[in-house]
Protein backbone atom coordinates (compact mmCIF):
# COMPACT_ATOMS: atom_id res chain seq x y z
CA UNK A 1 0.00 0.00 0.00
CA UNK A 2 1.31 3.43 -0.96
CA UNK A 3 -0.14 6.74 0.25
CA UNK A 4 0.58 9.78 -1.91
CA UNK A 5 -0.39 13.46 -1.81
CA UNK A 6 -1.34 15.07 -5.11
CA UNK A 7 -2.90 18.22 -6.51
CA UNK A 8 -6.33 17.95 -8.12
CA UNK A 9 -4.72 18.13 -11.57
CA UNK A 10 -2.73 14.99 -10.70
CA UNK A 11 -5.41 13.26 -8.60
CA UNK A 12 -8.68 14.04 -10.35
CA UNK A 13 -9.05 10.90 -12.45
CA UNK A 14 -8.30 8.38 -9.69
CA UNK A 15 -9.98 10.35 -6.89
CA UNK A 16 -13.16 10.91 -8.85
CA UNK A 17 -13.50 7.23 -9.75
CA UNK A 18 -13.30 6.28 -6.06
CA UNK A 19 -15.71 9.03 -4.99
CA UNK A 20 -18.18 8.20 -7.74
CA UNK A 21 -18.25 4.53 -6.77
CA UNK A 22 -18.55 5.14 -3.01
CA UNK A 23 -20.65 8.29 -2.76
CA UNK A 24 -22.73 8.30 -5.95
CA UNK A 25 -23.23 4.59 -6.68
CA UNK A 26 -23.21 3.11 -3.15
CA UNK A 27 -24.67 5.96 -1.10
CA UNK A 28 -26.90 7.67 -3.65
CA UNK A 29 -25.33 11.14 -3.45
CA UNK A 30 -26.35 13.13 -6.55
CA UNK A 31 -23.42 13.12 -8.97
CA UNK A 32 -23.62 16.89 -9.46
CA UNK A 33 -22.78 17.37 -5.76
CA UNK A 34 -19.66 15.24 -5.83
CA UNK A 35 -17.31 17.74 -7.47
CA UNK A 36 -17.10 21.23 -6.02
CA UNK A 37 -15.08 24.43 -5.99
CA UNK A 38 -12.76 23.12 -3.25
CA UNK A 39 -11.25 20.26 -5.26
CA UNK A 40 -8.92 22.51 -7.25
CA UNK A 41 -7.33 24.08 -4.16
CA UNK A 42 -7.30 20.97 -1.96
CA UNK A 43 -4.49 18.54 -1.36
CA UNK A 44 -5.63 15.02 -2.22
CA UNK A 45 -4.52 11.83 -0.54
CA UNK A 46 -4.64 8.73 -2.72
CA UNK A 47 -3.97 5.18 -1.63
CA UNK A 48 -2.63 2.70 -4.16
CA UNK A 49 -2.32 -1.04 -3.99
CA UNK A 50 -0.07 -1.85 -6.91
CA UNK A 51 -1.37 0.23 -9.81
CA UNK A 52 -4.93 0.40 -8.47
CA UNK A 53 -6.22 3.40 -6.55
CA UNK A 54 -8.33 2.06 -3.66
CA UNK A 55 -9.01 5.10 -1.47
CA UNK A 56 -8.96 8.89 -1.38
CA UNK A 57 -9.55 11.96 0.80
CA UNK A 58 -8.82 15.65 0.60
CA UNK A 59 -7.59 18.46 2.84
CA UNK A 60 -8.98 21.95 2.23
CA UNK A 61 -7.30 24.91 3.94
CA UNK A 62 -10.03 27.11 5.41
CA UNK A 63 -7.71 29.72 6.96
CA UNK A 64 -4.23 29.92 8.50
CA UNK A 65 -5.25 27.86 11.52
CA UNK A 66 -7.89 25.41 10.28
CA UNK A 67 -8.28 22.87 7.50
CA UNK A 68 -11.16 20.61 6.57
CA UNK A 69 -10.96 16.90 5.83
CA UNK A 70 -13.44 15.75 3.24
CA UNK A 71 -14.42 13.30 0.54
CA UNK A 72 -12.81 10.41 2.42
CA UNK A 73 -13.68 7.15 0.66
CA UNK A 74 -12.32 3.60 0.60
CA UNK A 75 -13.52 1.08 -1.99
CA UNK A 76 -15.74 -1.58 -0.44
CA UNK A 77 -13.39 -4.61 -0.79
CA UNK A 78 -10.64 -2.72 1.08
CA UNK A 79 -12.63 -1.50 4.09
CA UNK A 80 -11.92 -2.63 7.66
CA UNK A 81 -8.24 -3.15 6.85
CA UNK A 82 -6.88 0.01 8.49
CA UNK A 83 -6.72 2.01 5.25
CA UNK A 84 -9.11 4.70 6.46
CA UNK A 85 -7.10 5.11 9.65
CA UNK A 86 -3.87 5.35 7.62
CA UNK A 87 -5.45 8.09 5.48
CA UNK A 88 -6.63 9.98 8.55
CA UNK A 89 -3.16 9.79 10.13
CA UNK A 90 -1.61 11.04 6.87
CA UNK A 91 -4.04 13.96 6.77
CA UNK A 92 -3.30 14.86 10.39
CA UNK A 93 0.44 14.65 9.70
CA UNK A 94 0.06 16.85 6.61
CA UNK A 95 -1.92 19.45 8.58
CA UNK A 96 0.66 19.48 11.37
CA UNK A 97 3.51 19.98 8.86
CA UNK A 98 1.60 22.97 7.51
CA UNK A 99 1.23 24.34 11.06
CA UNK A 100 -2.55 23.97 11.06
CA UNK A 101 -3.88 24.00 14.62
CA UNK A 102 -7.27 22.37 14.10
CA UNK A 103 -9.12 20.10 11.72
CA UNK A 104 -12.83 19.94 11.01
CA UNK A 105 -14.91 17.49 9.01
CA UNK A 106 -18.50 16.60 8.18
CA UNK A 107 -18.92 13.04 9.44
CA UNK A 108 -21.66 10.72 8.37
CA UNK A 109 -23.28 9.56 11.62
CA UNK A 110 -22.23 5.97 10.96
CA UNK A 111 -18.55 7.08 10.81
CA UNK A 112 -18.48 9.11 14.05
CA UNK A 113 -16.93 6.28 16.15
CA UNK A 114 -14.16 5.93 13.54
CA UNK A 115 -13.16 9.59 13.86
CA UNK A 116 -13.48 9.53 17.65
CA UNK A 117 -10.69 6.90 17.76
CA UNK A 118 -8.20 9.64 16.84
CA UNK A 119 -9.69 12.25 19.15
CA UNK A 120 -12.22 14.05 16.97
CA UNK A 121 -15.12 15.47 18.98
CA UNK A 122 -18.69 16.14 17.85
CA UNK A 123 -19.39 19.83 17.30
CA UNK A 124 -22.94 21.10 16.91
CA UNK A 125 -26.20 19.48 15.87
CA UNK A 126 -26.88 16.66 13.45
CA UNK A 127 -27.94 17.70 9.94
CA UNK A 128 -28.79 16.35 6.52
CA UNK A 129 -26.15 16.61 3.81
CA UNK A 130 -26.93 15.05 0.42
CA UNK A 131 -29.64 12.93 2.02
CA UNK A 132 -27.31 11.46 4.68
CA UNK A 133 -27.31 12.36 8.39
CA UNK A 134 -24.06 14.13 9.40
CA UNK A 135 -22.44 15.90 12.32
CA UNK A 136 -19.48 18.26 12.30
CA UNK A 137 -16.42 17.02 14.14
CA UNK A 138 -13.31 18.89 15.26
CA UNK A 139 -9.79 17.99 16.33
CA UNK A 140 -7.28 20.30 18.00
CA UNK A 141 -3.80 19.35 16.82
CA UNK A 142 -2.00 20.97 19.75
CA UNK A 143 -1.53 17.73 21.67
CA UNK A 144 -1.87 15.12 18.91
CA UNK A 145 1.11 12.79 18.71
CA UNK A 146 1.28 10.37 15.78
Amino acid sequence: MEIVIKSWAEASQDAYLIRKQVFVQEQGVPEELELDEFDSSAQHILVYQGDACIATARLVKLDDACSQIGRMAVLSPFRRQGIGMAILRALIDLAKREQISSLVLHSQVIAIPFYEKLGFKGDGPFYDEAGILHRNMMLSLANVLL
